[in-house]
């Protein structure tokens, strides 16, 4: 039966210090949030201390990735089976020992090892921080539940590499993962004192359900994480990752549509704007990680700015992200929701295709415009969608809803990366062959005497590919940014498939 929706002005989980409870909540899902992004400045730091190569230490990023995506689709079941407050208590606590443990770890082995613990853990936070933000307010401010959420998931990943580089740079790489310590203690205090539980349900794991989504995502994750460093399809272990994602898919959608009680319940994929909201978390994952993949490298290996100063520059994405949350909560039942996100699109595309006439002679602040106005279209689009992801969904589902769409949040998120970057080598190579082609005893006029001097010639030639070099980079990042508005434009029609709430936009339940 479904469960009764509570009367206007109560939660479905009434608690006495909200305003406490949500900063305890939110504490802990950006702490997870910024573990995605903050070891990633570090890594250098990491490879000279763990004695790993370049292609070895990528595995504190990939394990964490890899076991965060593979244990999101046990959330609903767990919180069901142990009940949501003992699960979100157990994932902070185990969350902070790894990040600890992190901290000591003297071998890349013991790194990757705590690192896998660490996902584990950081997988069942955020799921589990969205549904309790829906449970401890009312219908009525569930889009402003969703706002400040949203706030904190937008966030996180920007606020993650300034976070590390400084700790980095003024400290020890040991910090990236220290800092978690202090505000997770802090955070499980609150949760501790105020968090309540959502009754807990008899039900039965789907153990093959789970062993096919994992395979099928793990398998998927690896082959994008791994694919630049071994060539792609060239490689026997992509092409073996590639086809064992491809048949674990299979047999997990087949399982899915036939099993009788399967990992997600089927009414899940029933719910349109649900099923919407997963397309769009995978557009979004794309669009919104991408260009924060880009940007470092292209900043200080281009521009030749610091750590700190790339941060700095990439920081005002999260002011703007932060003013539009709030003017979208204020927004939600005044005005179409899916207008909102369509005016975020196009703020989105449009900051983008400013990206897209950045030169190697401009200043910073075409970096720093962009990146507000790319903040505002973010804002506009992540919590609205949220919520209309949600409006229309028995709070039964809230958790594996939730689980879902973090999910495919994290696949977006790691397609788009390898998308972005297996673009920008392949057109930097395109790039260098047309520019160097142009490079020509005719269009410089000094090759004769160049060419007679073989020590100065050798200098000249090294300096024309270096700056050949410079400028194909510079047009393959601006190609990926063309890219990503493309995509974000392509999918302005698809909005309109939402499902528009009757009167003001809350969450509802199926009768």
């Amino acid at each position: 039966m479904a469960s009764a929706a509570p009367a206007a002005g109560t939660p479905m989980l009434p608690v006495e210090h909200r305003g406490i409870l949500t900063i305890g909540v939110m504490g802990a899902m950006v702490m997870q949030i910024l573990d995605t992004t903050i070891a990633n400045v570090a890594l250098p730091h990491m490879q000279t201390s763990l004695g790993a190569t370049v292609d070895t230490v990528t595995w504190v990023l990939t394990s964490y990735i890899v076991a965060t995506a593979i244990a999101l689709p046990a959330t609903g079941w767990l919180s069901d089976r142990i009940g949501s407050r003992n699960l979100f208590l157990v994932s902070v606590g185990v969350f902070v020992i790894a990040s600890m443990l992190c901290g000591v770890a003297n071998s890349l082995p013991l790194m990757v090892a705590f690192r896998i613990v660490q996902g584990v853990a950081a997988a069942f936070i955020n799921p589990l921080s969205q549904t309790a933000m829906l449970d401890i307010n009312p219908p009525e401010r569930a889009a402003k539940a969703m706002s400040v959420w949203g706030m904190g998931v937008m966030v996180g990943p920007i606020m993650g590499p300034v976070i590390g580089g400084f700790l980095t740079e003024n400290y020890n790489w040991r910090w990236v993962f220290y800092v978690n310590v202090p505000v997770g203690l802090l955070t499980l205090a609150i949760l501790w004192w105020q968090l309540p539980s959502r009754p807990r349900a008899r039900r039965t794991f789907d153990y093959l359900g789970f062993i096919y989504v994992g395979l099928a995502v793990a398998a998927f994750q690896l082959m994008l994480d791994r694919g630049q460093t071994e060539d792609w399809f060239s490689s026997w272990e992509i092409v073996a990752e590639g086809l064992i994602a491809i048949a674990a898919l299979w047999m997990a959608v087949i399982h899915l549509a036939t099993a009788r009680k399967p990992l997600f319940d089927r009414e899940l994929f029933r719910n349109r704007n649900l099923v919407m909201g997963m397309l769009f978390m995978v557009v979004i994952g794309i669009s919104t990680m991408a260009p924060m993949a880009l940007l470092p490298p292209m900043l200080q290996q281009l521009f030749g700015y610091p750590v700190i100063d790339t941060g700095m520059m990439m920081a005002p994405r999260g002011v703007g992200v932060l003013a539009t949350m709030w003017i979208a909560g204020q927004l939600m039942g005044k005005v179409d929701t899916r207008i909102v996100i369509v005016v975020g699109l196009i703020l989105f595309a449009g900051s983008l295709r400013m990206m897209a006439g950045y030169s190697l002679e401009m200043d910073y602040w075409p970096v720093v415009t962009a990146g507000f106005i790319q903040g505002l279209g973010m804002g506009f689009v992540f919590m609205p969608l949220n919520a209309l992801a949600f409006a229309t969904l028995d709070n039964r589902y809230r958790t594996d809803g939730a689980s879902i769409l973090n999910l495919m949040r994290s696949i977006g998120q790691s397609a788009g990366i390898s998308m972005v970057t297996v673009m920008l080598a392949r057109n930097i190579q395109t790039s260098h062959a047309d520019l160097g082609a142009h490079v020509t005893d005719q269009t410089l006029p000094a090759a004769d005497l160049l060419a007679r001097v073989p020590a100065l010639g050798q200098t000249a030639a090294a300096f024309a590919d270096a700056m050949v070099n410079r400028e194909a980079a510079m047009i393959a990042y601006v190609d990926d940014f063309y890219l990503m508005a493309w995509i974000s434009i392509a999918v302005v029609p698809l909005v309109f498939l939402l499902r528009k709430p009757k009167g003001k936009l809350e969450v509802v339940h199926s009768e």
